[in-house]
């Protein structure tokens, strides 16, 4: 029977996401979708430079072993920052409030990935990808969870499915700006005002330091949700014990198990995304290098086939990120039709499947085209599950805090895994694996098969208002 309203017992119109949603909390939206888009574009500046950066500090070609190692050292010290500036900023969201832990922690990754462009050796870059990557989790935890508690609740999902979907934008600008614009094939930038000397990837670390512009924005036009306002009210004199407590975070069965819950989703989806598909340039570089590397090819060789990888890195990324978009973008979609718990059993189901087959049998400029994409597709999908889900399962007291904790202890879990990586393929040449980089993918993308056991647990939120305790 259709819902009936109390006073006129016709049946309630139900609105469609983007209807009755007030001007200010378009704003609210677009501001925090910002943040976490340039968040995006500064990691993805890593993703796309750190090898050049790297061979350049330690003096090293690209493909020698320590560069590689320092490569892995990085990206773990940064997901290693994620975890602890994640949980930190969580916290003070709940007692701070959102706008200012927004605002701090985008002040946070803005001025350390510059710093990243003044590092002098591979142990201070590392030691700078670490505090970026502080800022990251807490821009992440207090965007999406301002943008939740502002939203309506018909709009609230699909707001924050876009907020996500969005984010790859950022990836693809830091894409443009590490592969075409400070192109890391030459390390010089041309034409750039006074760059003479200067190496392109450093250019690239200081763009990134740009959004630091938008903490103006934040504190100026925005203001704290009104949910958080009545739940620091109710909190009282007990602020500390009532907002962000972790204790009761794992002291209440219900808050306990939807943490152990998040934190066990959030590993499978960030180990498969941060250390299986976004190595998707140095698989490129393993598939299109010739067997004896690009030393063993006359000059003019060499030139082509470096221009030749550049591009194929370039093209295929961009692809991969607009599958990506894709799939962020829909998995609000579906699992507002079919329910959550459905949707991530599918894409993480999927996402294994495809690692499996792109990363075994990726050989050729074609295949990256076609195939990079559809995995993105499904490998970004639940990073837009993750924004919507978690804020759904804590209440309010707690949302930022737990969307923190769950979305970034998953981050050690993550880093673990990619220091263990060189060990993994090791073991893998050890036993006579013929390309333990492609099998050693497969195996580590088996961590989706953590995402679904612990569905068995995740309660179902679809057409449920948030939890206010």
């Amino acid at each position: 029977m259709a819902d009936r309203s109390d006073t006129g017992g016709a049946a309630e119109p139900r609105l469609a996401w983007y209807q009755g949603v007030a001007p200010y909390q378009w704003w609210v939206f677009s501001v925090g979708a910002m943040a976490w888009l340039f968040d995006c574009m500064d990691q993805r500046l890593f993703t796309m430079v750190r090898s050049p950066a790297l061979s350049q500090l330690l003096d090293l070609p690209e493909k020698n072993a320590l560069v590689v190692d320092y490569g892995t050292y990085a990206t773990a010290a940064q997901m290693i920052g994620w975890a602890v500036g994640g949980l930190f900023f969580g916290v003070v969201g709940d007692r701070w409030g959102r706008v200012k832990t927004l605002s701090a922690s985008i002040l946070v990754y803005s001025l350390f990935t510059g710093l990243c462009g003044l590092a002098i050796t591979g142990w201070d870059f590392c030691l700078y990808r670490f505090l970026m990557g502080c800022g990251i989790g807490g821009a992440f935890a207090a965007a999406a969870t301002l943008i939740a508690e502002t939203m309506p609740d018909h709009s609230r999902s699909t707001c924050l499915g876009l907020f996500s979907a969005l984010s790859v934008l950022g990836n693809m600008l830091g894409l443009a700006i590490g592969s075409k614009v400070f192109d890391p094939a030459k390390l010089y930038f041309e034409g750039f005002p006074g760059s003479d000397g200067v190496p392109g990837w450093r250019l690239a670390f200081f763009v990134g330091t740009i959004p630091a512009l938008l903490v103006v924005l934040v504190l100026q036009t925005l203001r704290e949700s009104e949910r958080w306002q009545q739940a620091r009210k109710k909190a009282g004199e007990n602020l500390e014990r009532q907002l962000g407590d972790l204790g009761s975070m794992f002291r209440h069965p219900r808050w306990r198990t939807n943490t152990i819950v998040a934190v066990c989703l959030a590993t499978a989806g960030i180990v498969g995304v941060w250390g299986v598909a976004f190595w998707s340039p140095e698989l490129i570089n393993y598939a299109l290098t010739p067997q004896g590397g690009l030393e063993s090819l006359p000059r003019d060789q060499w030139a082509a086939k470096t221009a030749e990888i550049t591009s194929v890195k370039f093209w295929g990324n961009l692809f991969q990120d607009i599958g990506g978009f894709l799939g962020i973008a829909s998995f609000a979609p579906i699992a507002n039709r079919i329910g959550r718990r459905k949707t991530f059993a599918g894409a993480f189901i999927i996402s294994f499947v495809l690692i499996a087959f792109v990363f075994l049998t990726l050989n050729s400029a074609a295949k990256a085209y076609v195939l990079l994409p559809i995995m993105g597709y499904f490998n970004l999908s639940v990073m837009g599950g993750f924004v919507v889900y978690f804020p759904e399962i804590f209440p309010t007291r707690l949302r930022s805090t737990g969307t923190a904790f769950g979305y970034n202890v998953a981050r050690l879990s993550a880093a673990v895994v990619m220091l263990s990586s060189n060990q993994i393929r090791e073991w893998l040449a050890a036993l006579e694996f013929e390309h333990p980089f492609r099998v050693g993918a497969v195996v580590v993308s088996g961590v989706y098969f953590l995402g679904l056991l612990v569905l068995i647990w995740a309660p179902e939120t679809k057409d449920r208002p948030l939890p206010e305790e």
